[in-house]
Parts: structure tokens; C-alpha cells; sequence
């Protein structure tokens, strides 16, 4: 990394300051925590993510701390609050607390309590002190947190599904009828019955499956990100075709399909999905959004790495390539481990298998999709002997196993959000990850925008065949959207590697 200037021109380790000023202006929350600005003509530091206007750059100074930024004088904001920034605030990061709460609600967890006694647990903590915190950081109550994301899902619904009322409501987290009415009649003054009237003149298709569209910021590769999918799509699992994505889908307790396209007049995919999956409604949508990577900001990124001139002739021939992300962390992590050290056609025929000897089958529509993906749990029982039968070599057998069972015992999620330097740590402490595989794992399980697998050997070839090191000082300049340099690099080679 290289250094910034403080006031009195002292050195401090972080990212380029034009890098930092880049991420500061796009208020993206992945670099929330990861630096803070202070800003000269005014004395106060904020967080990346402040509301308030931007600041001239010349105006801006980038500290990796709060401690460093108020040790040259700043004062923290009054509106953004430094001390609330992931890893900073009191007990560890509101936010990210915060975004557990709302991930666990996601997955389908009913009984509110028990989710939040869950997510206490993990910080040590009392259920009692997590809600405290949460009302004390973010000023509201954790079910309050969840009550607006509820509440747009069910409009959603009433507007674009035919699903019953009965059955939105539990979709949308509710846990009755009676409630749902009376937070939906409170916070939008109509009940839900005069929306769905309201859209009674939309063509919705009844029958067996429902559609909701997922909108994104063009422009949007749809193109470059089938063809990603399709060199890495795991057969029985999942179905890449030329203008839709396919697959299996089990969340809890319920399975079906889900498939999408995409609507380039109205910015959007299109997401088909069977009503069996309305239970976890909110889960799959949210992991159909890391997988398509519908957050990330193509205008921003491309301007930042359009600047490099190995880097712009891609760029300006990929307009709104993204990363794709993963559907299931798990899966992604098992996909690379078989990644390691050989082509993506090569890991690709082995993941097929290890997903025909350990999936689970279903009946679909599609004949090309009759198996679930593995399970943590189903894997954690298999012997070596089972994996290495598979022609997947002992070191390898032995990382899938260690993986597996430290998924079972809770001892590591790889969550989109999670933070990658302590994912990162967790990964390569397990026998036969190293480096490459937990970084491409941040890439796309954690959706890290600045993950950079510098030992990747098409990226130092693309890079005129330098060396790991030498990758890792060149790549400094694409800070903090590594991850998407990177797959500019492997388009540039039309290459399918990992």
C-alpha cells in the first residue's frame, strides 16, 4: 500500500488518496470502516458513506482509523458518527450486527426471537444488549431494521404477483394476517387489498410459479456475465442458456427453481421463481441479487479503471461487466477448492460429479435440472475415500472435508457483507487454502469489490507474465475495484480460469 499525508505531511498506511476519494464519492457501504476522510476546511472526519455533500479533493486527507484521523485534530461527524463504522463501533460493528438481523430474517427464521438470541450468541452478548446496542447505534429497534424491507416486498408482491394476500404476508415476514394488515394500513394508509385492486389491470399469470423483477444501474453485461456462468455451471444444478440462467434452489426446508432473464428496456431481470420458494422469499431474492451483482455502481467503476491504459480498451469494449457473485457461499467455496491449479473446464467435470454424488434430486420442468446442490452437512459425513473417489486428489479431498465440517459447526459463513480480512484468515488457516482460493472466494461469496487474487496465473500473464509481488504492486492503481479489474484481465485473454 502506499502512504498518505496527514497535516503534518506524516505518512500513513492506506490506499492511493485519489483511490479513497473514488470510493468516498460512490458512499458504496463495502468501504464502510475500511478508511475515513477528513476534511481540512472544516476540521470534522466522516465516514466513506456520509450524506453530506462531498468534499473538494483538495480538501480531503484518508486515514485507515479513526484513532489516526483524531490524532491530527479532526473531529468526528455529527451526522455520519465514526464511532458507528463496521469494526469501530462499541462491542464490535453495529452495522454489520445490524445486517445480521436482517440476513437471518431473510432466511426464513419465524420465531424473531430465537434469530436474535442467535445473532447475540455470535457476539457474545445477551439478546437484550443486541437490541440495545442496535437501538443505540442505529436509532431504531431491530425489528424496526426490518419492518420497511417487509413491507416493500409485500408491495411488490401485490403488484406483480397473483399470490394470495395470505400468503404475501408470511412472504414478507409477517407472522400473521392481522399484522401485516395493520403495518401495512399504518405505514402506507391503504389496505393491502385496495393495492392488489389498484393492479388488478397488469397481466399477471397465474399457476404454479410467480415472476418479480430485480432492477440494477446500467448499463448491464448480460451477455459476459451467461457466459461467466456457463463455463463454471454445475450440471443436474444449474442451466445457463443463451439468454436466461437456471437452477435448483433449497433454502431451510424448501426447494424448487428459480430462472432468470433480462428486460434491458426496463434496467431489470426478470426473476421466475416457484411458489414453493414463497416461504423464503426474501433469502432468494437477496442471493439472486449478490449472484447478478445488481448493487454495484458501472458508471463509477469503469470511470476509475478506464484511467489505466492496459485496462481501457476493455472497459470501453465491456460496458457494465460485473462480478458475479455466488448463489450459495458454500457451493462457491467447494467450486474453488476444485479450481485450484487446473483449467475451469477441468474443475467443472469434477464439480459435476461431486454435485451427482452428493446433491440431493428433485423434479423440475427442466430436464437438465434434477439435482440440489450439496449440503455442508451431507459432505461433513462422507469419508475421504467417498471424495477422492471422484478423482479429486487427497490435499484437495482433505480441503473440502475441513471446509465442510467447519461450515456444519458454524465455525465459518461466507455471507455476501461478511468481512473479508476475517473470512480471509478463517479460510486460509483450513488445510490446503492458500491464498488465491480465499481471495476468488471473497471475490464472489463476500461480493469484496477490492479482492485480488494476485497469484492468479492469467492475470500475471496478462500483465506481461510478472511475478505474485509484481501483480500485487501493479494492481494498487485499480484500488479499490480489483475484483472487476480482474475480470477485465481474464476477458482480455478469453480465458475461463477459477
Amino acid at each position: 500500500m502506499v502512504a498518505l499525508a496527514t497535516r503534518e505531511s506524516k505518512p500513513v498506511a492506506m490506499i492511493d488518496p485519489q483511490v479513497a476519494y473514488n470510493a468516498m464519492t460512490s458512499r458504496d457501504p463495502r468501504f464502510d470502516g475500511v478508511f475515513f476522510v477528513g476534511v481540512t476546511s472544516t476540521g470534522i472526519y466522516c465516514r466513506p458513506v456520509c450524506t453530506v455533500k462531498a468534499p473538494m479533493r483538495k480538501n480531503c486527507l484518508f486515514f485507515e482509523s479513526a484513532e489516526a484521523a483524531e490524532k491530527e485534530r479532526f473531529r468526528p461527524c455529527l451526522r455520519c458518527r465514526p464511532e458507528l463504522a463496521p469494526g469501530h463501533a462499541p462491542l464490535d460493528q453495529a452495522q454489520r450486527i445490524a445486517h445480521l438481523i436482517v440476513q437471518r430474517v431473510n432466511e426464513g427464521l419465524s420465531d424473531e426471537g430465537a434469530s436474535l438470541e442467535e445473532i447475540a450468541e455470535q457476539f457474545g452478548m445477551s439478546s437484550r444488549q443486541l437490541r440495545r446496542i442496535v437501538q443505540k447505534e442505529l436509532g431504531v429497534s431491530p425489528i424496526e431494521l426490518v419492518q420497511t424491507r417487509r413491507l416493500l416486498l409485500a408491495k411488490q408482491l401485490l403488484t406483480e404477483t397473483k399470490l394470495p394476500v395470505t400468503e404475501i404476508a408470511f412472504a414478507s415476514g409477517f407472522s400473521s394476517l392481522r399484522r401485516f394488515n395493520d403495518a401495512f394500513s399504518s405505514r402506507y394508509r391503504m389496505p393491502p387489498t385496495r393495492l392488489r385492486k389498484e393492479a388488478a389491470e397488469v397481466d399477471l399469470m397465474a399457476g404454479d410459479t410467480s415472476t418479480l423483477q430485480l432492477g440494477y444501474r446500467p448499463p448491464y453485461d448480460w451477455e459476459g456475465t451467461l457466459a461467466f456462468l456457463r463455463g463454471r455451471a454445475i450440471r443436474d444444478v444449474e442451466l445457463v442458456s443463451e439468454d436466461a440462467y437456471a437452477r435448483t434452489v433449497q433454502l431451510g426446508k424448501h426447494t424448487g427453481w428459480v430462472k432468470v432473464g433480462h428486460a434491458p428496456a426496463k434496467h431489470a431481470l426478470v426473476v421466475e421463481f416457484t411458489n414453493s420458494l414463497v416461504p423464503v422469499l426474501p433469502a432468494l431474492l437477496g442471493r439472486l441479487r449478490n449472484l447478478f451483482d445488481l448493487a454495484a455502481r458501472p458508471d463509477l467503476i469503469a470511470a476509475h479503471l478506464g484511467q489505466d491504459e492496459l485496462l481501457k480498451p476493455w472497459v470501453e469494449k465491456n460496458p457494465g461487466l460485473r462480478v458475479p457473485g455466488a448463489f450459495d457461499g458454500f457451493e462457491m467455496a467447494i467450486r474453488a477448492i476444485l479450481g485450484q491449479q487446473i483449467t475451469v473446464k477441468a474443475a467443472t467435470t469434477i464439480a459435476c460429479r461431486f454435485a451427482e454424488a452428493f446433491g440431493e434430486k428433485i423434479t423440475t420442468p427442466f430436464p437438465e435440472l434434477t439435482r440440489l446442490s450439496p449440503l455442508a452437512e451431507t459432505v461433513a459425513r462422507a469419508s475421504l475415500d467417498d471424495v477422492a473417489r471422484l478423482g479429486i486428489i487427497s490435499a484437495r479431498s482433505n480441503s473440502i472435508l475441513a471446509m465442510a465440517r467447519a461450515f456444519r459447526a458454524g465455525d465459518l459463513t461466507l455471507d455476501a457483507g461478511s468481512n473479508p480480512e476475517s473470512a480471509i484468515a478463517k479460510l486460509v488457516a483450513l488445510p490446503g487454502i492458500g491464498q488465491w482460493t480465499a481471495n476468488y472466494i471473497a471475490m464472489r461469496a463476500l461480493r469484496w469489490p477490492d479482492a485480488f487474487p494476485k497469484e492468479d496465473i492469467a492475470v500475471r500473464n496478462a500483465l506481461g507474465r510478472v511475478s505474485a509481488k509484481q501483480a500485487e504492486e501493479r494492481s494498487q492503481a485499480w484500488r479499490p475495484w480489483r475484483s472487476y479489474a480482474v475480470l477485465h484481465l481474464w476477458r482480455s485473454l478469453s480465458a475461463q480460469v477459477a
